[in-house]
């Protein structure tokens, strides 16, 4: 099993000793890719729509994006670890979440992310619940790009914002909640599609087959389609 990690702040803090708990079933038997936002992703999305119109290799910033896509295309497990700020993920994390809106079920799919699954995980200082929009932002686009299997981990620190500062009692459970979650995934088996992911396969499938009637140059994502064989050219 191939485990691609990303990691929403590069400061080894709360969000990652989660992470890390979370991890420690798995490491040394599963090979483990992670980034790190924004040291592996300094930009931000500059709206210029090439990916849209022409391929996601045409982004300008695509030396970084490209490999940070092709470890979560190959990988089986999916990790997603930030904090929450202002009741939302950080800026750099939502950058690179912009970056695979071409991915999503609406544009151009990779067939591979039907068989994924992922972990959300998020903490803030105060209850759980408060992560719920942060946790949502990642899970849609997930959802929206084929993963049906995405299982949330939400962690309230209640007693501060540093880790060292949290009393062992209170570090000790949220690392045996993140531990337990990540034993569940020790020689996981492939997922397939729910119905969420089904009916927005199915709705994309009937736009794109009305889109093409329309279209005297079939589109990236017309072509796209085609080439997978998901709709007849016209």
């Amino acid at each position: 099993m191939k485990i691609t990690v990303i990691n929403g702040t590069e400061i080894k803090g709360c969000t990652y000793h989660i992470k890390e708990a979370f991890l420690a079933p798995l490491r040394g038997r599963y090979e483990i890719a992670e980034f790190y936002l924004p040291k592996d992703l300094p930009h931000f999305c500059v709206g210029c729509k090439r990916c849209f119109f022409e391929d996601a290799g045409k982004c300008p910033h695509a030396a970084w994006v490209t490999p940070i896509w092709d470890a979560i295309a190959d990988a089986d497990l999916l990790v997603f670890a930030a904090p929450v700020y202002a009741l939302g993920i950080p800026g750099a994390l939502k950058a690179l979440l912009d970056r695979f809106s071409v991915r999503w079920m609406v544009h151009r799919p990779e067939p591979r992310m039907f068989s994924k699954r992922a972990v959300v995980m998020t903490n803030c200082i105060g209850l759980p619940f408060m992560a719920k929009a942060a946790q949502r932002d990642i899970v849609n686009a997930l959802s929206w790009m084929g993963v049906s299997s995405i299982r949330r981990l939400g962690v309230g620190l209640l007693e501060g914002v540093v880790w060292d500062e949290l009393s062992a009692k209170r570090r000790g459970k949220i690392e045996g909640k993140a531990g337990k979650l990540g034993r569940k995934y020790e020689g996981v088996r492939p997922a397939g599609k729910g119905v969420k992911v089904r009916v927005k396969f199915f709705m994309s499938k009937m736009i794109h087959g009305i889109v093409q009637k329309h279209e005297k140059v079939p589109s990236a994502d017309t072509r796209y389609w085609q080439d997978q064989g998901w709709i007849r050219a016209k």
